[in-house]
């Protein structure tokens, strides 16, 4: 039987657990699959007010459930495989959780399942879990005991015995609770069946304003899917603005909010066009259009207007329905780091960094009692809600590095008149510290004009300079054999 998987393209984190990339599946069309899921599911979700609940959705059958803070995951299961690959492309393998999963849908008489999923840390204080917990525990776990406490909640299915799920969510949802109900770390979500809007924010304040939990997830098959979370408010420092056009001209169009990092520079936190009066419009336009500072960085808004930027003289409060801080194929969400020099009363960009994208953000009122300092508008009020990589790290130092090569080695082979040739790359990408690329790439290139696809390749990712040479040596090992010569 072919695996899905190959264990020995991941990297050993502790006892059984791997992680690594994407290039480890042999069906490279599971990624895909997962990555639509992804778009598809974010593109239907709609961002719902608490208070919006009673009037939006009428009488109906919803499927609610509590939103975990976690890692969206697909678990992928094929006979004796069981894996998670999150939209981003990361491979997790061994961890107990995907053992009791293998061993409840194998005892279920199923053979081929794509599930999507949870992974969160079951904190042993019972507090709510954190997606903080998960990247840590994740990424490098401090104990076995660490491993156990990462936990799967399982919210719908993407394929079931090589077919997607059925069109009617309640037959989903019933697969799932039969199959995972006597699970211990992997559960169905906790949810439950409502009929209104009325039983939906009940269940709202007893989930989330009593129990803490991070908000609801609604689904109904005629309404269709909604989440709802506890409104954040942010104060946040104006530092551009556009102007109206057309009929609108004379009237404020946006402002372009931005938050405090550590370090003391800025961050581009969101774009504010909602929640003002048409008499704030026009008066704040006027008053910011007498603060215009110099800039050597441009930003337009979804609208396509430049805007112009000011000096940080005013706070605002904005209010956000949720932060998003990834793409849907996981990727982080950039935003440019601002530094503000006093003598020359100018912005400079310094680069982008990950952040957040702030859903619904809306001008609530000018915070004229905060000063623009870090204490009132710091960063850290969204990324105590939310993990945001590199927050810490002072951005001004953040300059990207050159990738440094560390092994090359060329072969060729000539057969029927025509040569081949087999390269083999190590290189170290000094940009591991961005959270965009890993420490060290090995790389192998096939080249033969006589095949049907005359080029070839395979490549290896880790954090270890030890395991990145073993890769390089098998790589070579495997492929330079009988008749090939090393050039140069």
């Amino acid at each position: 039987m072919s695996l899905l998987l190959d264990p020995a393209k991941l990297e050993i984190k502790l006892g059984a657990y791997r992680s690594g990339t994407a290039t480890a599946l042999s069906d490279q069309g599971i990624l895909n699959r997962v990555q639509e899921y992804r778009r598809l599911a974010g593109n239907r979700m709609i961002a719902l007010d608490r208070r919006d609940l009673k009037k939006r959705l009428g009488p109906n059958e919803y499927f609610v459930s509590k939103k975990i803070d976690g890692e969206f995951n697909a678990l992928v299961f094929e006979g004796a495989e069981a894996f998670l690959v999150n939209p981003g492309g990361t491979v997790r393998a061994g961890l107990p959780v995907l053992l009791e999963a293998q061993k409840i849908l194998a005892s279920g008489g199923v053979k081929r399942a794509i599930l999507a999923v949870e992974l969160f840390y079951d904190r042993p204080d019972g507090r709510r879990p954190r997606v903080h917990d998960v990247s840590r525990a994740a990424r490098q776990p401090d104990s076995q005991e660490d491993l156990e406490r990462l936990s799967l909640a399982v919210f719908d299915v993407i394929d079931w015995e090589g077919n997607p799920p059925s069109p009617v969510f309640a037959g989903t949802w019933k697969r799932i609770a039969e199959t995972f109900d006597s699970g211990s770390r992997i559960r169905p979500v906790p949810a439950r069946t409502l009929r209104n809007g009325d039983e939906i924010h009940a269940l709202f304040e007893e989930w989330v304003e009593k129990e803490g939990h991070e908000g609801l997830v609604i689904r109904s098959d005629v309404a269709g899917q909604f989440k709802t979370k506890p409104a954040f408010s942010i104060d946040a420092v104006v530092v551009g603005f556009t102007e109206g056009v057309d009929e609108r001209r004379g009237m404020l169009h946006d402002l372009l909010a931005a938050l405090f990092r550590p370090d003391g520079t800025f961050q581009v936190f969101a774009r504010v066009g909602g929640g003002y009066s048409d008499d704030e419009r026009r008066s704040f336009l006027e008053e910011l259009s007498a603060m215009a500072a110099p800039s050597d960085y441009a930003e337009v808004n979804p609208d396509h207007l430049a805007y112009q930027m000011v000096r940080p003289d005013w706070v605002i409060e904005v209010k956000c329905l949720d932060f998003i801080t990834q793409t849907t194929r996981a990727e982080p969400i950039n935003r440019m780091v601002l530094d503000w020099d006093p003598e020359t009363s100018s912005w400079k960009g310094v680069r982008r960094l990950p952040f957040v994208s702030a859903i619904s953000p809306s001008f609530v009122r000018r915070r004229d009692d905060k000063k623009v300092r870090p204490e009132d508008v710091p960063a850290r009020q969204v990324s105590d809600l939310v993990e945001i990589p590199l927050i810490e790290r002072d951005a001004r130092q953040l300059v990207t590095q050159k990738s440094e090569v560390l092994k090359r080695e060329v072969y060729t082979k000539v057969q029927k008149g025509q040569t081949m040739v087999r390269k083999f790359l190590l290189w170290k990408t000094n940009k591991e510290l961005d959270g965009t690329h890993p420490p060290y790439v090995v790389y192998y290139t096939d080249f033969s004009p006589n095949r049907k696809t005359p080029l070839e390749r395979d490549m290896r990712v880790t954090s270890s300079l030890e395991q990145a040479e073993a890769f390089f040596q098998q790589f070579v090992a495997e492929n330079v054999l009988k008749g090939w010569s090393r050039a140069g």
